[in-house]
């Protein structure tokens, strides 16, 4: 007996030992390919990138993964008891390995498979064993993958301290909607940084790791509820809570506020998508998607919240008052209310949400005083309709502007009769746009406007873009026509060759021929502009010029200075990279964008300093380094690490002199002209802000401009349809772009100190009869006090026509010919208001 224990317990011995060696090599085995741990070490997860307003504010993310890395250093407490009370209750006396856990969970696969289910093995990992998994592993689920996560898992608790491996995992987990990390799931389902997150939140959070599809809070609310609430028994059997905790946070409900994404965020709210797309596209250009949408950016824009909204407001005002003259084009769709449910039929109808408070309604009822329309239901947190049916009132008063629109040919149009009654605009099953009235359940009858603009405002000392509104509504439309949009500026390019010609001879009392002009091409045919009017004037001063932006005149200039030099002033003033040298171009022929002529204007006004417009002020990468900054002034004293007396440093201006500050100031004056007496005047009549500017319109009415500014900002409109077609004989730059830059200027410099403009020492103000260009005794009605240069001054008899008798030319300035042949000239559309 004794010799047969003796054998037993001698193999025994040697199973054991060869099992233990069987173990030990498998272990050594798995061991030598195990991954390297310097992915975590050098752990930088895709992070989002984040685009500010000038403020602060939040405009926009773009991420891949919609992750923020948060340090467990910031986490609350209880946020990482939660997610140890659900996941791994050992994990701080642990060494990586749960060795209950997985005793546990190899009984209850036994149990299972003794009842015939069929039942993987599963649970007992860690949160070590998870972050070995997600970041070393595969999802695999084997044998072999479970043994090389439990090694790696040892590896990491000695080479990581706790804090370390928790900060890996909460920063990558996945937790639904989206959300990578825990920081991001807070933004996302609550709103909410986590500090602000409550107790019942941090528990809900902590319920999702293990599928967060099973605890949706819409489509599988009740077993979200549960889940969370066994979340929050297992923080109290930890010890993490009270009773009472417990008690009160298993009563309130789960309350999940789906937080919008990209340029959903608050850009849709201010109108300011167009300019979130614009600088996305600038970021992904200088540092390619992939770090876009990876790197953690931290973007400052130039937007200035305020100015983005009065922009918004006053194009979307200019653009539906010029719509709504043009009379009722009518519904957007049709419904038929008695065959179907029109909340649900309502609901399918894509509305443009940015347009809001309007919102899409339905005729549900017809009687001459009213209509009776059903508004679209609201979408709920879940996605769903709202089962609320709401209905309201379009009085005939509200619609009186909904005459009918009678197309013609090239742009014409007329109204049909004149509104009485409802049930001549409006029919049952009509789809349309309704606006809020004052009074409760009333509403305006509004219609999305066909014709389309920009604007654009920006600092012109910096060139910083402080608001941009690409169009009427960014959901109807993303092209940006702000900055995507070419479009000939027509008369608005007039003042860079006048200010070519005050750097080659002339000054703004300097008289110029307005009369016919012709030009032989070199196909035979005869190029005659005209102006306007269709009128001459004769003898002008180039002030009167460019205020009442004569085309004749200014084509007579340039081609005395010869196209060349116009060229030249566009490309260095960032109108034209390569404006054809044809006389056609110097009435605006050439295609070009807002943002461009807005920059341009810009130098007028700062004293011809060249500036570049920017989006943005500084980008920022996941270390909080900055890797671009638009203010490139350089100081070296500013760096000093204390003071000692010193004077104050000082930034050196680095930028290039586009033209002197003498031509900058004269331009700016006789724009000024523009706004007082000329072709903005009726826009302006009101007006007690220095103000300068250029109309533009092009050929047939086609587009509208106005480019102007103030002594410290610089606004450009733009108006037209997308595909060019005539708006009709009154919608000039004038009577149309005007009108909006105007709107907004009362917006923006409500408040203001009335700044005049600067004058550069050394500028000689002369009284000058406007009209004649001669000098006037001071006082009289009719004078001006013109700038000139220094050594320019006009001499007391100063009568000379340019283009007229050759007596009257003055030395070094040549005659223009009126039978003049340029054989490289088209008759290309240009400049006419």
């Amino acid at each position: 007996m004794i010799r047969l224990l003796g054998f037993l317990f001698t193999a025994g011995f040697l199973v054991f030992c060869a099992g233990a060696a069987v173990v030990g090599y498998v272990i050594y085995d798995k061991s030598e390919d195990l991954p390297s741990l310097e992915t975590l070490t050098s752990y930088e997860p895709p992070v989002m990138t984040r685009v500010h307003a000038g403020d602060g504010s939040l405009l926009a993310e773009y991420a891949e993964q919609r992750r923020l890395y948060m340090p467990t250093s910031v986490l609350p407490k209880r946020l990482i008891h939660a997610f140890i009370s659900a996941e791994d209750k050992t994990f701080f006396s642990h060494a990586g390995i749960d060795w209950q856990g997985i005793v546990g969970a190899v009984v209850r696969y036994g149990q299972a498979k003794l009842k015939g289910e069929r039942r993987q093995l599963s649970g007992a990992s860690t949160i070590t064993q998870q972050v070995a998994k997600n970041f070393l592993l595969s999802s695999e689920r084997s044998f072999d993958r479970k043994l090389r996560e439990a090694l790696l898992a040892q590896r990491i608790e000695q080479a990581f301290s706790k804090e370390q491996i928790l900060e890996l995992y909460l920063n990558e987990i996945y937790l639904g909607l989206g959300s990578y990390g825990v920081a991001a799931a807070s933004l996302n389902y609550f709103g909410k940084s986590l500090k602000d997150l409550e107790l019942e939140e941090m528990a809900y959070l902590a319920a999702l790791p293990k599928a967060p599809s099973n605890y949706h809070p819409f489509r599988q609310t009740k077993r979200a509820m549960e889940r969370r609430n066994w979340v929050l028994g297992r923080m109290h059997e930890n010890g993490y809570i009270t009773a009472d905790e417990l008690e009160a946070a298993r009563k309130k409900p789960l309350e999940v506020n789906p937080r919008p994404y990209g340029v959903q965020l608050f850009a849709s709210e201010i109108g300011a998508e167009a300019f979130a797309e614009e600088v996305r596209r600038d970021l992904e250009k200088a540092y390619g998607r992939k770090r876009l949408r990876e790197g953690g950016l931290s973007v400052r824009t130039t937007l200035d919240l305020k100015l983005q909204i009065f922009a918004r407001q006053a194009l979307q005002r200019g653009l539906m008052k010029f719509d709504r003259e043009r009379g009722w084009r009518g519904p957007v769709a049709k419904l038929n209310p008695a065959e179907q449910e029109w909340g649900a039929a309502l609901g399918k109808i894509k509305a443009y949400d940015d347009l809001r408070p309007w919102r899409l309604a339905v005729v549900l009822e017809v009687t001459p005083e009213y209509a009776t329309v059903g508004l679209q239901p609201a979408k709920l947190k879940s996605g769903k309709l709202d089962e609320k049916r709401l209905t309201g009132q379009l009085p005939v008063k509200y619609m009186t502007w909904a005459r009918e629109h009678i197309a013609g040919k090239e742009g014409k149009y007329k109204l049909g009769e004149a509104i009485t009654t409802v049930d001549q605009v409006l029919n049952v099953g009509d789809v349309v746009y309704a606006a809020p009235a004052r009074e409760q359940g009333q509403y305006h009858l509004v219609q999305v406007p066909e014709v389309e603009g920009a604007l654009v405002a920006l600092d012109p000392h910096t060139g910083r873009v402080l608001a941009l509104s690409g169009g009427f509504s960014y959901a109807k439309s993303q092209f940006n026509r702000a900055v995507q949009a070419k479009r000939q500026p027509g008369s608005s390019f007039k003042p860079f060759v006048y200010a070519a010609a005050l750097d080659n001879g002339y000054t703004p009392a300097s008289v110029i021929l307005d009369a016919p002009f012709e030009i032989k091409l070199s196909n035979g045919e005869t190029w005659a502009p005209k102006n306007y009017s269709n009128k001459f004037y004769g003898p002008s001063t180039l002030r009167r010029g460019i205020e009442l932006s004569r085309n004749v005149m200014t084509v007579r200039l340039a081609h005395d200075m010869g196209m060349q030099k116009v060229v030249d002033y566009a490309r260095d003033f960032g109108v034209y990279d390569n404006l054809r040298p044809l006389l056609s171009m110097s009435l605006g022929a050439g295609e070009t964008s807002l943002l461009r002529m807005t920059a341009a204007f810009s130098m007028f006004v700062n004293g011809g300093k060249r500036i570049l417009p920017s989006l943005v002020d500084r980008v920022q990468d996941r270390h909080g380094r900055t890797v671009f900054r638009h203010d490139s002034r350089y100081c070296s004293a500013c760096k000093a690490q204390k003071w000692d007396g010193q004077a104050e440093p000082e930034l050196v201006d680095a930028r290039r002199a586009v033209i002197n500050p003498y031509t900058a100031y004269q331009i700016t004056s006789m724009m000024e002209g523009v706004v007082q007496r000329g072709t903005a005047k009726k826009a302006f009549a009101e007006f007690d802000v220095p103000i300068a500017g250029k109309t533009g319109t092009t050929n047939d009415e086609k587009d509208a401009w106005f480019v102007g500014f103030s002594p410290d900002l610089a606004v450009g409109v733009y108006v037209g349809y997308d595909n060019p077609r005539p708006m009709g004989k009154k919608a000039s730059g004038g009577g149309l772009a005007a009108p909006i830059f105007a709107d907004f200027m009362k917006l923006a410099l409500r408040g203001q100190p009335h700044t005049p403009f600067r004058v550069p020492r050394g500028i000689q103000l002369i009284p000058i009869d406007p009209k004649s260009g001669q000098r006037a005794p001071y006082g009289a009605d009719t004078t001006i006090l013109e700038a000139f240069k220094p050594g320019e001054e006009p001499a007391e008899d100063n009568s000379v026509v340019i283009g007229g008798d050759p007596g009257f030319v003055p030395s070094g300035v040549s005659q223009v010919d009126s039978s003049a042949r340029d054989g490289g000239l088209t008759t290309g559309t240009g400049g006419l208001y």
